[in-house]
């Protein structure tokens, strides 16, 4: 019955997005974009609501990294249950078919239909196996590479850590980049421009390295919370930028709203 419930609750919920689900990419920069409040956006997870420990399950962690909770949101209420009780908390299909109140030929129909939508939409390797190759000073090195070169304005910096097919999105600003010249002239245009104006604190998100940004607006004297950047990487290079903005977001991953520069 809870199950059911849930699953009625989700048929009348709109899916949550990304900027990348609305609409092609943005070949300049546009500089002071607004925000679209009446999109429910994707947010980032803070990992230390994930299971501590040696017992944590592997599967966990991948279930919360950022491209496959945005694949989550493109499948059917049945389908996005009957997925995360088998791969990730791992029920068995008979009983998942005694908790969804169906047939076991249902959630096997169910299964195979979201992993489909799920391997065109998910890159492999995951993010955790990418990450377990990449030695910890590295991964601090690539973090704290990025963040530094907003602090300094360093383009060749920023540029030297990117793929050539990188994307950058803002939720809630919907316009996004994609690709190294397109990236990166909206870094000049934007945020290598405040070079001066920012500060960073490292953390981790989905499961993924993130920094989180403060800003100092032209006249003010405190550094101010402005987003929660989750880093995607490919090899040891950053392949995606999601910078959730908002200072609400600081709160679940407990910092402060402002930094003491």
């Amino acid at each position: 019955m809870a199950t059911r419930t849930c699953l009625d609750l989700l048929e009348g919920r709109a899916r949550r997005a990304l900027p990348v689900d609305l609409g092609p990419s943005s070949e300049r920069a546009v500089v002071g974009d607004a925000p679209l409040a009446d999109v429910a956006w994707l947010g980032p997870y803070p990992d230390a609501a994930l299971p501590a420990g040696p017992g944590a399950r592997y599967e966990q962690r991948e279930a919360v990294e950022l491209a496959f909770v945005a694949a989550l949101q493109h499948l059917a209420p049945n389908q996005r249950a009957a997925l995360v009780l088998f791969e990730v908390l791992g029920f068995t299909v008979a009983e998942i078919a005694t908790i969804m109140d169906t047939s076991t030929t249902s959630v096997n129909s169910a299964l195979a239909r979201a992993r489909r939508v799920v391997a065109q939409k998910v890159p492999s390797p995951s993010q955790q196996r990418t990450l377990r190759k990449i030695e910890d000073a590295r991964l601090r090195e690539i973090v704290t590479g990025y963040a530094t070169a907003l602090e300094r304005g360093d383009t060749e910096a920023l540029v030297a850590l990117l793929t050539e097919d990188v994307t950058w999105s803002m939720p809630p600003i919907p316009h996004w980049y994609h690709g190294l010249k397109a990236v990166t002239d909206f870094a000049v245009e934007v945020p290598l421009a405040r070079c001066g104006s920012w500060r960073h604190v490292p953390t981790t998100a989905n499961g993924q390295p993130a920094v989180a940004l403060y800003l100092r607006n032209e006249g003010a004297e405190a550094y101010t919370a402005w987003s929660v950047t989750v880093l995607t990487l490919r090899g040891d290079l950053i392949s995606e930028i999601t910078s959730f903005l908002g200072a609400d977001h600081f709160a679940h991953f407990g910092l402060p709203p402002v930094h003491d520069a």
